[in-house]
């Protein structure tokens, strides 16, 4: 019985990883940091450290991205199925984004979490979203070469709104603009969430990769419209 009691907090459960996850938002909580909970449990019992997960979820996601910008071309003009691209890409993504919720889990559940692990693991998010731009913006312009080149830097600035405002939440001077954990709410935030923001991109990519222009202009005019509201909330806030 003592030696039982003894081992069982080196010997966590999925469940013990995922109750420490950050969120993310709905497709994240109930998807993303589910499986990200498994690889963690796995890493656990193979006496991994965080960082190798971290770094893990760079090599994937930046292997997807190039590979998708290197055949988009190829994709455009039919010589490569839009379909095999497109859902390596789904995947791909969607692994390293669980390998991404899993890091943090196994540094908080065995006590490994470390500044120094922090800073990589936000450096790493910074150089596999720049990927994932990449991707998309080679794709629309492979689909329509007509797609305007302020267009696609726009797209690229204000997509790391979501990395910076996250990266803001984790501090003492965190807030919200939207409290609310109502269903509806929580939906309407599928938008921010980066989980499934990656599954519809990965989606159009094997489905319809033409439309991919579309999505851009769809996440520029999201995204740019959450900063300007963040700005206008923080500017608010401070002037009160």
């Amino acid at each position: 019985m003592h030696s039982a009691t003894l081992a069982e907090p080196s010997r966590p459960s999925v469940a013990d990883f995922h109750r420490v996850n950050r969120g993310g938002g709905l497709f994240s909580e109930s998807i993303s940091q589910w499986i990200g909970a498994v690889f963690a449990l796995v890493a656990q019992r193979l006496g991994l450290r965080p960082t190798a997960l971290t770094i893990t979820n760079l090599v994937l996601g930046l292997a997807a991205s190039v590979t998708v910008v290197a055949l988009a071309p190829k994709v455009a003009a039919g010589s490569v199925p839009a379909w095999a691209v497109g859902l390596l890409a789904l995947v791909a993504w969607q692994i390293a984004y669980a390998l991404d919720c899993a890091d943090g889990q196994l540094a908080r559940v065995t006590g490994q979490g470390s500044a120094a692990g922090a800073r990589v693991d936000v450096l790493c998010d910074v150089a596999a979203q720049i990927a994932l731009v990449t991707a998309l913006g080679a794709t629309a312009v492979a689909q329509r070469p007509s797609t305007p080149t302020w267009l696609i830097a726009v797209f690229a600035g204000t997509w790391m709104v979501n990395l910076v405002t996250s990266v803001m939440q984790a501090g003492p001077n965190a807030a919200s603009m939207v409290t609310s954990t109502s269903l509806p709410v929580r939906l309407a935030k599928l938008v921010r969430d980066y989980g499934a923001v990656i599954f519809l991109a990965g989606l159009v990519l094997t489905f319809a990769p033409a439309l991919t222009v579309w999505v851009i202009v769809a996440f520029t005019i999201v995204n740019g419209g959450f900063l300007l509201a963040s700005i206008a909330f923080s500017a608010r806030a401070s002037l009160h």
